[in-house]
């Protein structure tokens, strides 16, 4: 005798019926908090517009990025921000860098800053005729690099050849300029940059003229340096050139003040008399002839003035207290100036 199907077409339909149901459930679970995710993803994080600066190194993981977040105030709901950022590709394609976010920002705008590397651009200005040192100051105060880490990579033998800088530093080859710079940057990278940019202003046409001078590239560089360092006004650069042009030519040392005080760390913008006879390669009171390489970096009129000296035949200069200078072709006039100098350092 045959099974009767119909209880067991009972229990097919009844179990078919329960499926539907659970189904039906699922699906509107799964929508609800679907509706419930992009909620969270698209709504800001609170109505506060609180700011932060958050700064990812690289190497970091997901987790660890997560977390930065959360202790600048980011991240909401930690679960949520962690299934957003996983479901959208987020998690692991979040760039390094600082980023500037707001809680006015919801969790998609801020992954999706992430992701497509907004980081914060810092606008750098390094001024003419500032050290290596000085420059090492303003990049630390930006928190771009430590004054260690820069000033040992401005001095590696090796990196300087990759950069043809026949020379003991890159004093003189970071060019002063405004430079767009982002945390996460190696000191390398930096350099790079200012010594591209010394690329681009000094032409091979100038290179050419200061080998027809007689001067390598770093004696040119040098000199340029000297005259920075000397006067900040333009219109008296190419007579400081002048003067030492002059001076070399005839043998004469070149006494320049900033040289007898350059890498001192006693001095205080001021050069004394006690100065004037420290016992270091570069104070020109001492030696002939150039310093063995730059002593800041020079800008372009510096530069421009190094190779195209005044023609006049000054051999003196001294300050008028004003920021210009007097300049004299002989010694006695030369002491005129100085006394006048003295006595008005003296009424002030």
């Amino acid at each position: 005798m045959s099974p009767d199907p119909e209880p067991f077409m009972k229990v097919i339909l009844t179990l078919n019926h329960t499926a539907k149901r659970w189904i039906a459930l699922g699906v509107s679970l799964f929508m609800l908090f679907s509706l419930f995710l992009i909620s969270f993803a698209v709504r800001p994080i609170d109505d506060q517009a609180a700011q932060a600066t958050v700064y990812i190194p690289r190497g970091t993981s997901f987790l660890a990025i997560v977390n930065i977040l959360d202790q600048a105030g980011m991240v909401k709901h930690r679960a949520l921000f962690i299934l957003l950022a996983r479901l959208k590709g987020a998690a692991g394609s979040i760039k390094p860098g600082e980023y500037e976010l707001a809680t006015s920002m919801s969790p998609w705008e801020i992954t999706d800053k992430l992701t497509k590397g907004k980081i914060k651009i810092r606008r750098v200005i390094i001024p003419e005729d500032f050290t290596l040192k000085q420059i090492a100051g303003l990049l630390v105060a930006e928190e771009l690099v430590s004054e260690e880490s820069f000033l040992s990579v401005t001095t590696e033998p090796v990196f300087l050849t990759s950069l043809n800088i026949d020379a003991d530093s890159a004093e003189g080859y970071l060019y002063p300029d405004t430079y767009h710079l982002y945390r996460g940057m190696t000191p390398q990278e930096i350099v790079r940059g200012m010594v591209s940019r010394f690329r681009d202003k000094v032409t091979p046409q100038m290179l050419e003229r200061a080998k027809a001078l007689g001067m390598t590239t770093t004696e040119f560089v040098t000199l340029a340096s000297l005259i920075g360092k000397e006067t900040g006004y333009t219109e008296e650069k190419a007579k400081v050139s002048a003067v030492f042009h002059n001076r070399l030519k005839k043998g004469m040392r070149l006494q320049s003040d900033p040289t007898a005080v350059y890498s001192l760390t006693e001095y205080r913008h001021i050069v004394r008399r006690k100065h004037l006879d420290n016992d270091t390669p570069y104070n020109t009171y001492k030696i002939r002839g150039l310093p063995p390489g730059p002593i800041a970096n020079p800008g372009i009129d510096s530069l421009q003035a190094a190779l195209n000296p005044a023609h006049v035949n000054y051999l003196y200069f001294v300050s008028n207290n004003d920021g210009t200078h007097k300049f004299s072709s002989n010694l006695a006039e030369h002491t005129q100036a100085v006394l006048k100098y003295q006595n008005k350092r003296k009424k002030e």
